[in-house]
């Protein structure tokens, strides 16, 4: 590729970062609380709030569960970060972590109907982030953990799961896991490849891909012909820096059956597929390393802000697939495609948790929907203007949740994909109504 040509698309790559430093501080911030019961007269505060809100108070007293029915928990989902690991830029604390929280809160409200709110904890004690989250569990429907540090991220979401009644996950963890897991399907249909057979390199060992690599394995791939990259090179069992973190630990003694040693040129050598969830790029993975991949390889390069290589590098090495997490490029494997669905189904029937059977479903439905919508190597996956692929997912995810035992409220198939619908109907709705009276204005450059 010619230099100008690179300096054209670096120049477009930086394009949405130019755009948000304008419109965030005209906006001053993403997201409000608008009321969902009508106002006529103020004489209705008498009905919402005192006095007559003191019988749904008293109902809800007598029978805890009846706060589904009479307030909006059911609905409310609480975005919690302590800013200790957010996107691509680490540990910039909870404050400058706000506008990706708020930006969270916004996909979720448009894309799944859920009212999401963006919790930053000024502490990066994971006890003390834990009793947060129960103290404030009563007001929540269910909990979205959100850039939080390894090791602690693993243990905070296990505790949590075990400890509250709601829906709790990390999306780091699990939402990563879920959509990754429903573009290499794609990828592999494309290129004509089955899971069970393909060797996978992982850049990058913390909790996104340990979490890729437990998904894919209950997707049918084989453990011992993954290989997983850390900042030090190839985990293996001759690893004794990692013995005393038992996720790195378990992937030396439980993936890469050949004891292969090096880093991520060694990694990539005669592999399938390779996702990297790793160090922004560029030139985290090299393009002769690349080229050094199997044939018909499959590039998932996710780092944000930028990825470990860029697209055009990848193409230009031979890789036949090549996927990164941002939206100027083609395949992007975003959270937002998995996140707003899977609680959509969850909070419709009212689910106790989200088990990895629930997000396993999830990715086999968007990994489904992309297949009768048409695959090629541009498009291994929906994007997120597809709302039909939401309704899928999230009513795969809700089935599941049934099927498990999990929800508190059985549903028809039918029954819970009109609820789904309407809800993220009337939350799209809603938005175009406030734009159209310009009660969200416009931003003019």
């Amino acid at each position: 590729m010619k230099p100008e040509e690179v300096e054209k698309l670096l120049s477009k790559a930086k394009e949405p970062g130019r755009i948000a430093m304008k419109r965030h501080p005209f906006y001053r911030g993403k997201i409000s609380i608008t009321a969902k019961a009508p106002i006529n007269t103020l004489d209705d505060f008498s009905v919402w709030y005192t006095p007559g809100v003191a019988e749904p108070c008293k109902a809800i007293k007598d029978n805890e569960e009846r706060v589904y029915e009479y307030t909006n928990k059911g609905n409310f989902v609480a975005v919690v970060s302590d800013g200790t690991r957010v996107l691509g830029l680490g540990n910039i604390g909870p404050r400058a972590g706000m506008p990706v929280m708020e930006g969270k809160a916004m996909i979720f409200k448009y894309l799944g109907g859920v009212d999401a709110f963006p919790i930053c904890l000024d502490t990066k004690n994971e006890d003390e982030i834990i009793t947060a989250v129960k103290w404030i569990s009563p007001s929540f429907g269910g909990i979205n953990l959100e850039d939080i540090e390894k090791p602690k991220c693993y243990s905070i979401l296990e505790r949590l799961r075990n400890e509250l009644d709601i829906p709790v996950w990390h999306d780091d963890q699990q939402g990563t896991a879920l959509v990754t897991l429903a573009g290499l399907l794609g990828a592999l249909k494309v290129v004509g490849k089955k899971i069970g057979e393909v060797s996978i390199a992982f850049i990058g060992a913390g909790a996104a891909n340990a979490n890729n690599s437990k998904y894919s394995i209950k997707a049918g791939a084989d453990p011992k012909k993954m290989i997983m990259v850390d900042s030090k090179g190839i985990l293996n069992q001759h690893r004794e820096d990692v013995k005393d973190d038992p996720v790195k630990w378990d992937m030396c003694v439980n993936r890469n059956a050949e004891q292969r040693e090096g880093g991520i040129k060694e990694a990539l050598e005669g592999v399938d597929v390779c996702i990297a969830l790793s160090k922004p790029g560029p030139g985290t993975i090299k393009k002769e390393w690349v080229s050094g991949m199997g044939s018909d390889a499959i590039v998932f390069a996710c780092a944000n802000p930028v990825p470990e290589i860029w697209p055009w590098e990848v193409e230009e090495a031979g890789a036949k697939i090549i996927s990164t997490g941002r939206s100027d490029f083609p395949n992007q494997v975003n959270n937002s495609l998995g996140f707003p669905a899977v609680f959509r189904g969850a909070l419709d029937v009212f689910s106790k948790g989200i088990s990895d059977e629930m997000c396993i479903a999830g990715a086999m439905a968007v990994a489904d929907y992309a297949e009768r919508t048409g695959l090629s190597e541009k498009r291994i996956i929906p994007t997120m203007e597809e709302g039909e692929m939401y309704v899928k997912e999230a009513l795969a995810v809700g089935l599941k949740s049934i099927e498990q035992g999990l929800a508190r409220l059985k549903l028809s198939e039918e029954e819970l994909r009109e609820k789904i619908e309407h809800t993220i109907t009337e939350a799209q709705r809603g938005v175009k109504l406030l734009m159209d009276a310009r009660v969200i204005r416009e931003y003019k450059e």
